[in-house]
Parts: structure tokens; C-alpha cells; sequence
């Protein structure tokens, strides 16, 4: 059996042969056994349960002995009266009691070991789609941003998973009242056909009139479930910008736009609260009426002398435990539903695809060799390092990501919901028109991963090397680089393959040693999520230190000290060049004190390669490099008391 924590498989590898273009699984396959089908909503969640049937079987069985005693005891407790109490013995009553009181502690058993599968189940649900999450963030990596907006992930692997824990829950429950109920029919077949009939034919009828509610139901709980996503988003964005928000004073406009969103939720919340209450309470109508019409049926049919006493008494049991049965069904269509507004979303994550495709003749990526980037002219020798100087910075970090075979990072991803007040016709056109948006970016992805790269180790263009040796071969560390929660030792040797001389190496050039001092328990020292507790040059600096460690052939650089004053940055200057002496180095930055240690500067303007040289050199040649780096001097000028 399946127990936690589940072993998640999925998107290990790619298996582009059952991939339509668009990245959605062909029609009739999926990609493999262990992939999630996300052909549809019903498919995925099938595919969910069909992970952890053997929790599901199990978790039916036990509530089928959760259900027994409530099922059983009627007719028990009607032979007892036939044939013991109204015939005033004991004796003959005795068994039944007996019986009853057996049935009563299965049941009590059947409920205890129900409430651990039921628990078991939705925390390994819960965590499979947690764990499927992670890994598709990992397989997409930097495409991620570009596919899916922000929030949503964090909104699947928090609320969604969650939901898809209670449809596991419900499933097992569903099963054992569907046997129940089967079992119960059986009974009052055997004692009335006339209320076996009325039984078996009025169950799928009440469950049947929610029908109507049901879409509306859909609709706020999938309106809901979208406002939920873009507050997940802005809480997000705004946690992780606060510190500038609170420089620039925009703490006030954040929270009003936080505010606003929240209460969008909160009427969201409550129409799709007014719905279920109204599937609840038609529920507890339709199951009370059922209640009502066995009992009428069942004294009509005493008095006509075709039920003795006993089974009236066992007839008045089965009406009342037939509401029970007939609630589950009730909560399974509405954990259905809400199931599947949840899966909608999480398929349109979890069929993105990386557009990366090994070629078909791949080529080793050749050693200390020289690095053309054709659209800029930009080349960098084997073993030096070389600083790129840009007025623009984004050409410089757009030419740090063509070395690393990054895509452009400024695509916005298209957004998963549609306007809430768009209905029928409207909403599907709209729908369309967002996965055309979703499918026509996927295509100019994968077509801009396929063609020729433009930039070249060598004589060898970046798109004829597998990905996954230039990923181990070539380490770009940007802006972006995130510090994650965990030790020190951790965020600094992630995988674990460094000495404690080479880490303390590492440290020390990156001039971070005083994070080390300052964390109780020094390399075991507990960093927060995001590194919050640090400031911003500590973070950067614990970022240079874990690229720096990683020992790449080729390590690129964007900004590395742009958060810490000058003389922490001249320290790491002098470091930087002495650690990496023979290795290629890029660094993509204005900072005159890294120039200084540099051996090659490139100037970009508009985007291409103008001068080479010396950082003296270019200062006595050109004045357009004089402009851009007085200007860093300027900048650095004014971060003397900066934070370091």
C-alpha cells in the first residue's frame, strides 16, 4: 500500500512523441504512466485517485464497516422484536442483542480505522500534488514565469491540494455508502418490494434534482478560486518587494490594492458559499422527504397486514439511515465539483511543457574555449575574466541569458481565468482566445529553443549541446537568484559535493563571512525563506558565494555587487578576480572597481560589441565608456554608507 510520503515520478523526462505542439497530451494518450492525464479536469482527478487506489479500496472497505452498523441493526433490531420481545422472551432477544452489540463494535472499529485512511489519503493526495508541483516548476525552470502567472503555482500547491485531499476523502466515503445503500435496498426488498422499489429509484432521483445547482456552483467556486489566485499573486509580489515598497513609500497603495482583492474574494467566498448552502439544504429537504415517504409507506402496508410490528420498527430505521447515504452523495457531487474547478487550473500548469529538445546529433561543449555571441559581436576569451559594460542594463542581461541559453524573461504569461462577467458564448470564445494566447507562446518558445542559438563555445553553437551538460558546464547567477529556507550549509553547497575549506573559500571571497558569524550555529545556522532576517548585500553576497562554489567552467555574472557599499565591493573585486584566475569569468556591470580587475572590458552600445580593452584603456579612448562608468562612480559615490 501506498503510504507517505507518495514517490512522485512525474516529469522526469520529456516524452515529446505524445506531445501535441502546444504542449497538451495527444488526444487518446497521456505522456506515461506516471505523468498526470491532463487531457481534462475528470481525467486528472481520475488519474489522482487511480495513483492511491489502494488507499481509496482500502479507505472504502473500513467505511463499508464504518456504515455496517447503522445498515444492519434495523433488521436486527426487527427479528428482535418478532421473534423475542412481543413474544415477552428473553431468550430469544438475547442473540439478536448479542448481534447488534457485534455490529455496533465493528463499527466503531470500522470508524476509527476509516478516520486514519481517510487522514492517510488526503496527505498523500495532498502532498502528490505538492511534490508534482515542485517538480514541474523544476522541469520548466526559468519558462515558468513566462507560462504561468504569478501566484498560481503557490494557489495549487496550498488550496488546490488541499481541495483534491477532500475529494479523496469523499471518494472512499462515497463508495461505502453506495454499498450501504445497495445492501439496505436489498433488505427492504426482501421485506416490501413496493418500498425496496421506492428506494432504489428515489436515491438517484434526489440526487439528481441538485443537478440545476450544480453549474452555478461551478461558476463561484471557479470565480473564486481565479480571485483567490491573483490575491495569492499580490501577497507574493508585495512580500517579496516590501523593503522596496517601504524605500519608495508605496506601502499605503499596496495595501489598498490588497484590501480591494481581498474583499473580491470575500463576496466571491460568500456567492459560492449561498450555493452550497442551497445544494446543503436541498439535501437535507430531499433526504427528510424520503424519510417521509418510507415511514408513510411502511405503516400503510402494517395496517394492511403485510408488515408485522418488527418490520415496521426495522422500516423506520432504514428511512432514517437512508438519509445518511443519500448526504454523502450530496457532499460527493459538491467535492466533485469543487475538484474540478480546482483541476482546470492545475492541468493548464501541469501540461506546460520545456521547450528544449535535445538534438538529434548532439555535440560535446567544447573546453576553454572562445564564447561568440553573434547579435551583439560580444566575444570572451578562455580563462579571463571579462566585464561587459552596458548604459542599458537589460543588454547585458540579455546577453547573459543567450550565454546560458536562457529565454527572454520580460514575456508576460498569459493569464488562466477569463472576465467573471462573461457568459455562454462569450466565456467560451474568451477561453479559446486565451489558450490561442497560451498555445501561439508555447510555439515561439519552442521554435526559438530549436533554431540556431547564435551563441558559440567554439566552433559549436549552443543549440547543437544537450542542455543538461551546458547547465553543468555554464552557471549564470542574475538578480534573480534566490536564497531559499535551510542551513547555511545548504543554501551554500546545495548539493552537498564541497569541502568545508572550499565553502569557507567561497565565503570569504564573496566577503559573507560575517552572515556565518552572525547566524547561531555558524554553518547549521537556520536561514528564513527568502533569506528575510538578511540584508539586501548579505543576500546578494551569499548568492555570489554559491555560484562561486559551484566551480563552473564558465561563471556569469549580472551585477553581482550592486547591493553593497564600495568597500565591501572593492574586497570582493580583488577576490573575485584572484578566485576565478584561469577560469572564464563574465560580469555584467558598471561598478569601476570590478573594472579594475578586470582582464577584458566590452562596451555595448545599442546593443552591440564597440571597443575592447583595458578598464585604463577604454577611459583614455572612449567617451562614450567614460559616460557610462562615471556615472557608476556616481553611483557608488552616493552608497559609501550604504548597506553592506
Amino acid at each position: 500500500m501506498q503510504t507517505f510520503p507518495p514517490a512522485t515520478r512525474a516529469f522526469s523526462q520529456r516524452t515529446r512523441d505524445a506531445l501535441t505542439s502546444t504542449g497538451q497530451a495527444a488526444a487518446g494518450s497521456v505522456a506515461s504512466a506516471d505523468e498526470p492525464d491532463t487531457r481534462s479536469p475528470a481525467r486528472f482527478l481520475r488519474w489522482m485517485l487511480r495513483q492511491q487506489l489502494d488507499l481509496v479500496l482500502a479507505s472504502a472497505f473500513v467505511g463499508g464497516l464504518w456504515f455496517l452498523p447503522s445498515a444492519v441493526n434495523p433488521w436486527l433490531l426487527g427479528r428482535a422484536i418478532d421473534e423475542g420481545v412481543s413474544k415477552g422472551s428473553v431468550v430469544a432477544t438475547l442473540p439478536w442483542a448479542a448481534l447488534m452489540m457485534l455490529s455496533i463494535t465493528i463499527g466503531v472499529v470500522g470508524g476509527t480505522l476509516m478516520h486514519t485512511s481517510a487522514v492517510t489519503g488526503f496527505l498523500v493526495m495532498m502532498y502528490r500534488i505538492m511534490k508534482l508541483v515542485l517538480r514541474k516548476g523544476t522541469q520548466l525552470g526559468h519558462v515558468a514565469t513566462r507560462r504561468t502567472p504569478s501566484g498560481e503555482m503557490l494557489s495549487i500547491a496550498g488550496g488546490d491540494a488541499e481541495t483534491f485531499g477532500m475529494v479523496f476523502e469523499v471518494v472512499g466515503r462515497a463508495i461505502a455508502a453506495l454499498a450501504a445503500f445497495i445492501f439496505v435496498a436489498i433488505l427492504v426488498l426482501g421485506e416490501s418490494t413496493k418500498l425496496g422499489l421506492v428506494t432504489l429509484i428515489a436515491a438517484p432521483l434526489l440526487v439528481g434534482a441538485a443537478s440545476p445547482l450544480l453549474k452555478p456552483l461551478q461558476r463561484a467556486q471557479a470565480s473564486e478560486r481565479s480571485r483567490s489566485s491573483e490575491l495569492t499573486g499580490m501577497a507574493t509580489d508585495i512580500v517579496a518587494g516590501l523593503r522596496i515598497l517601504r524605500g519608495i513609500g508605496g506601502e499605503q497603495t499596496f495595501g489598498d490594492n490588497y484590501a480591494t482583492q481581498s474583499q473580491r474574494v470575500r463576496r466571491a467566498g460568500v456567492r459560492a458559499g449561498t450555493w452550497q448552502a442551497s445544494v446543503d439544504a436541498l439535501s437535507v429537504l430531499l433526504s427528510g422527504l424520503l424519510l417521509v415517504v418510507l415511514t408513510w409507506l411502511g405503516t400503510r402496508e402494517m395496517l394492511a397486514g403485510q408488515l408485522s410490528i418488527g418490520q415496521l420498527v426495522s422500516f423506520f430505521g432504514y428511512a432514517i439511515f437512508m438519509v445518511w447515504p443519500i448526504s454523502t452523495f450530496f457532499e460527493f457531487v459538491q467535492k466533485w465539483v469543487q475538484g474540478l474547478v480546482a483541476a482546470r487550473k492545475t492541468i493548464a500548469v501541469m501540461a506546460q511543457q520545456p521547450p528544449w529538445q535535445d538534438p538529434a546529433e548532439a555535440q560535446p561543449l567544447p573546453a576553454d574555449a572562445v564564447i561568440t555571441d553573434e547579435q551583439t559581436g560580444f566575444v570572451a576569451h578562455p580563462g579571463r575574466m571579462t566585464v561587459v559594460v552596458s548604459a542599458v542594463p537589460d543588454d547585458s542581461a540579455a546577453l547573459a541569458d543567450r550565454i546560458g541559453r536562457y529565454l527572454p524573461s520580460q514575456t508576460d504569461p498569459v493569464p488562466l481565468s477569463i472576465d467573471e462577467g462573461l457568459k455562454g458564448k462569450a466565456a467560451k470564445e474568451a477561453r479559446a482566445e486565451r489558450e490561442a494566447e497560451r498555445a501561439a507562446l508555447v510555439a515561439a518558445d519552442e521554435k526559438r529553443a530549436s533554431e540556431h542559438w547564435g551563441v558559440s563555445f567554439g566552433d559549436v553553437d549552443l543549440s547543437q549541446v544537450r542542455l543538461d551538460e551546458l547547465r553543468s558546464r555554464v552557471l549564470v547567477a542574475d538578480t534573480g537568484a534566490q536564497v531559499f529556507a535551510g542551513s547555511l550549509q545548504q543554501l551554500v553547497d546545495p548539493h552537498g559535493r564541497a569541502t568545508r575549506q572550499q565553502a569557507e573559500r567561497a565565503l570569504r571571497t564573496a566577503n559573507a563571512e560575517d552572515v556565518y558569524d552572525a547566524l547561531p550555529g555558524g554553518w547549521q545556522g537556520v536561514l528564513d525563506e527568502r533569506g528575510r532576517g538578511l540584508s539586501g548585500g548579505q543576500r546578494q553576497r551569499l548568492v555570489l558565494a554559491r555560484a562561486l562554489l559551484a566551480d563552473p567552467e564558465v561563471l556569469v555574472l549580472v551585477e553581482p555587487t550592486s547591493a553593497v557599499d564600495a568597500h565591501t565591493e572593492a574586497r570582493i573585486a580583488e577576490r573575485l578576480a584572484q578566485h576565478r584566475r584561469g577560469h572564464t569569468t563574465i560580469v555584467a556591470t558598471v561598478s569601476p572597481l570590478l573594472l579594475h580587475h578586470a582582464d577584458d572590458v566590452v562596451l555595448l552600445v545599442e546593443g552591440r560589441a564597440t571597443v575592447r580593452g583595458s578598464h585604463a584603456q577604454l577611459l583614455t579612448s572612449s567617451a562614450d565608456y567614460r559616460a557610462v562608468v562615471a556615472r557608476g562612480m556616481e553611483d557608488e559615490a552616493s552608497q559609501e554608507g550604504g548597506t553592506r
